[in-house]
């Protein structure tokens, strides 16, 4: 494994917020040039923005960096995950919190992308002039351009409409800050969004190639060719632009084959594996405690949030799950044994014996046991330690399927795609395929919501897909607490849009000279 080192001088010169908001302005009075004077400087640079999707924020326990995006903003409010009986946490569940423009949790992705973005225009603009060789300067920047964008894209799932309902990309899109200045900035389109993150993809992709470099073969934490791909296939999908997320899907699992079941089964998705294209550092030696994504989704995590309210499946999506699939192993499904219906829990009986005796070595000693809690995610070591994944090929697979579906005619493509995802992989080895037209693409998703429970697509994939949200209490055949069981619909909540955050309209005066 490759440590991720946090170089003080750099990262923090880099990143600082000072008293202005958004302030690039390096803290100490070496400036940005001279830091980035060499090759050598800028890979700890790089090395420190990796560091930066692993690390605390704003003094609040679960801003972890990128684990955060995944878990309250992707899993948490999706359709398919359940935080079992936490209650408390209802109003940010159950989508409520979009339009509360003072609220952290509005305000937490977009203190954290634009941290990264700062620090990716840093290494962007001074990058040239660095003292080395010129193959190390292509690929440093080209990284950095990845970092940028990733960082836009990901922002305008959030805080951007839907493509669908964005007339064509006509709607208000970021304010693309591209150097290192930090002053009033108008909102772009929502096209121009994504036009700047093609371009940024397009440069890295480049330069990536002319570098002739790749990542160290133990580091697949900072960004590399593949991961430049993956960026563009998700980016593009979610645009509607149906060919390059097809595209770029097929070149970005180039190298990565998909795990092996004993991988996926244990320990698949707290360590890099052949299947990992890029993923977030969190080993012992560099953790963050109480704070990470796995002390907030591991089952045999030594955190309370994890041994008293444990991630769940819902139990409509479990179902779908042919029987002859290994990934039904990974929940406890109740066989006929009796549980609380009102919560879920199950404080003792048979359940509850049978999950103590067959997941053991996969639930903390002294945590509740619940229907249909998961054992997918789990620490390597107390109360968090977990390497976090952003890309693996089975999304890329599932990526090309639906590109694919959308495009027409390349049915039997798309059935090839979802044997070899399921039953070559091993993953099932009596699936088969012949669907075709809307039900093939209903086959996609459905297997996307299988394969990727837990990894924060839920509430995305739910609203490109312009889909409601749907959640059924027990009484009504679901498995919700009914504090969760709730729908919500396409057009509900500012049609699914975070708000711009307060401190972002209080502190530029032009970002909101964009009108529809």
């Amino acid at each position: 494994m490759k440590k991720i080192i946090y170089t003080l001088g750099v990262v923090m010169a880099l990143s600082s917020c000072a008293d202005d908001y958004l302030d690039t302005t390096p803290q100490s009075s070496v400036s940005t040039g001279i830091i980035l004077e060499t090759t050598d400087n800028a890979k700890l640079a790089l090395n420190g923005i990796c560091y930066m999707m692993a690390r605390q924020y704003l003094t609040t326990q679960g801003f972890n960096g990128e684990g955060t995006i995944k878990t309250w903003y992707g899993n948490y409010t999706g359709n398919d995950f359940q935080k079992c009986n936490l209650t408390g946490w209802a109003p940010i569940t159950n989508s409520t919190y979009n339009e509360r423009n003072t609220s952290v949790y509005l305000y937490y992705p977009w203190y954290y992308y634009y941290k990264l973005i700062g620090n990716a225009n840093a290494i962007i603009c001074n990058i040239e002039n660095a003292t080395g060789l010129n193959e190390e300067k292509d690929f440093i920047k080209a990284q950095a351009l990845t970092f940028r964008a990733y960082s836009y894209f990901m922002m305008s799932q959030l805080y951007c409409k839907r493509w669908v309902d964005s007339n064509s990309g006509a709607s208000r899109g970021l304010p693309l800050r591209l150097d290192e200045s930090h002053g009033d900035l108008p909102a772009s389109t929502l096209a121009e969004t994504y036009k700047q993150v093609y371009d940024d993809l397009d440069e890295a992709i480049g330069l990536y190639k002319s570098s002739g470099l790749d990542r160290p073969s133990n580091d697949n934490y900072s960004p590399n060719l593949n991961v430049a791909y993956a960026v563009y296939a998700r980016a593009a999908l979610t645009r509607e632009d149906w060919t390059a997320a097809a595209q770029y899907a097929k070149l970005a699992r180039d190298g990565y084959p998909l795990m092996t079941n004993s991988e996926y089964m244990d320990g698949g998705f707290n360590s890099p594996n052949q299947e990992w294209i890029w993923s977030c550092y969190g080993a012992s030696d560099q953790t963050l405690h109480y704070y990470s994504f796995h002390a907030y989704q591991g089952a045999n995590s030594s955190a309370s949030v994890c041994r008293t309210y444990p991630c769940g499946i819902s139990k409509e999506l479990y179902n779908q799950i042919p029987e002859t699939d290994v990934r039904r192993n990974m929940y406890l499904d109740p066989k006929g044994e009796s549980y609380t219906t009102s919560n879920g829990r199950a404080s003792s009986g048979a359940l509850y014996d049978r999950a103590r005796k067959d997941y053991a070595n996969k639930i903390f000693e002294t945590s509740y046991i619940f229907a249909y809690m998961q054992f997918k995610f789990l620490v390597l070591d107390q109360p968090g330690v977990g390497h976090v994944n952003n890309f693996r090929s089975a999304e890329m697979y599932l990526t090309e399927a639906e590109a694919l579906c959308h495009i027409g005619g390349r049915d039997t493509e798309v059935q090839q795609l979802l044997v070899a995802l399921n039953k070559t992989s091993g993953r099932n080895s009596e699936y088969t395929c012949t669907k075709t037209g809307a039900e093939l693409l209903t086959e996609v998703k459905l297997y996307r919501r299988i394969d990727l429970w837990g990894e924060g697509f839920d509430w995305f994939d739910y609203k490109r897909w312009n889909q409601p949200i749907v959640r059924h209490a027990h009484a009504d055949g679901g498995s919700f607490h009914t504090s969760f069981a709730v729908t919500i619909n396409p057009s509900d909540n500012n049609q699914w849009t975070w708000i711009y955050p307060a401190k972002e309209v209080d502190y530029n005066a032009d970002i909101l000279s964009y009108k529809e």
